[in-house]
């Protein structure tokens, strides 16, 4: 089972977002599943995730947490490395961007991302940006969403 994550850049209540993302996630997988999560590693809705799926891998759950870059510049490169010293990803996945602009990287990444899950979690409020354009791309794939927000 994949499952992946969409949600804004600012997050005001993350203690509470945190168990709501994990209380999801336990009821939405089968406990023999391996779980694959997708995580996009930018912004403090992706930190909550990350930090979600180490303490469920932590309780046990069979699962990877797969960083999804969405570049191969300089600085991304620098940021993967300190990702793989953190170890708070398994490992790191390059989805095949290279033809994308820099400026879509992200959006497209995203869409990659959807069309792999199973499952998306999301945290979508509003009705505009990249987590919005996200939620839609997935509602449009008639993927299984869970929105947090709503």
């Amino acid at each position: 089972m994949i499952i992946t994550f969409l949600g804004h850049s600012s997050i005001y209540n993350k203690k509470e977002l945190f168990d709501k993302i994990k209380i999801t996630i336990v009821k939405n997988i089968d406990k023999k599943d391996y779980v694959l999560f997708y995580c996009g590693g930018y912004g403090e809705f992706d930190e909550i995730c990350t930090s979600v799926c180490n303490a469920i891998k932590k309780d046990g759950i069979r699962c990877e947490i797969i960083y999804i870059t969405p570049y191969i510049t300089k600085s991304e490169q620098n940021k993967m490395n300190h990702i793989l010293e953190l170890k708070e990803y398994d490992s790191i996945i390059y989805p095949p961007l290279e033809r994308v602009p820099l400026k879509l990287a992200i959006s497209k990444r995203n869409e990659w991302m959807v069309e792999k899950a199973d499952l998306v979690i999301a945290y979508v409020k509003n009705t505009y940006g990249g987590a919005y354009n996200g939620l839609r791309y997935a509602q449009r794939k008639k993927k299984k969403i869970i929105n947090l927000a709503e």
